[in-house]
């Protein structure tokens, strides 16, 4: 696969029949492996192993409903309450970040409102932290540590 700007883990990796498939340690099941699956796990387990993230926090694949329309966050970070707290939206290492893709993750915003987003392709990651009191938003350097958040 792809070597991306993430630090590595260790990566369980099997094949089933003709496709190869990797573990994803929150829904506790492999996955086909995907370039931006490829990003996902290693920007999971980033969160989890580098910036305090709890693994029970966060859920992958999370679908939405809108009307009849099917969305699907690629994944949700929650408080302990379990109010929705930051969506992270991935693409493959070869697909640029452009509006398109925040457009995406604004989609999900307005049905769930969170206090961040993140959108990465494993090469580039930008976080926006949200202030609906003023109706903006704020790039942020880093993605935050989660005592932070």
């Amino acid at each position: 696969m792809f070597r991306l700007n993430l630090p590595t883990y260790e990566i369980k990796i099997a094949q089933q029949g003709n496709k190869q498939v990797i573990f994803d340690f929150l829904r506790r099941k492999y996955v086909a492996l995907t370039p931006e699956e490829w990003v996902r796990q290693h920007f999971v387990h980033y969160l989890v192993e580098h910036k305090g993230y709890p693994a029970g926090l966060m859920g992958n694949e999370i679908e939405l409903n809108v009307g009849e329309k099917r969305l699907r966050c690629d994944t949700v970070l929650y408080n302990k309450v379990a109010a929705p707290q930051m969506i992270i939206e991935y693409k493959a290492p070869q697909i640029k970040l452009q509006q398109k893709t925040f457009n995406q993750i604004s989609a999900y915003n307005l049905l769930l409102k969170v206090d961040y987003l993140i959108v990465s392709n494993g090469m580039q990651h930008i976080c926006c932290k949200m202030d609906y009191a003023n109706q903006k938003y704020y790039f942020l350097e880093d993605i935050p540590d989660y005592q932070n958040l």
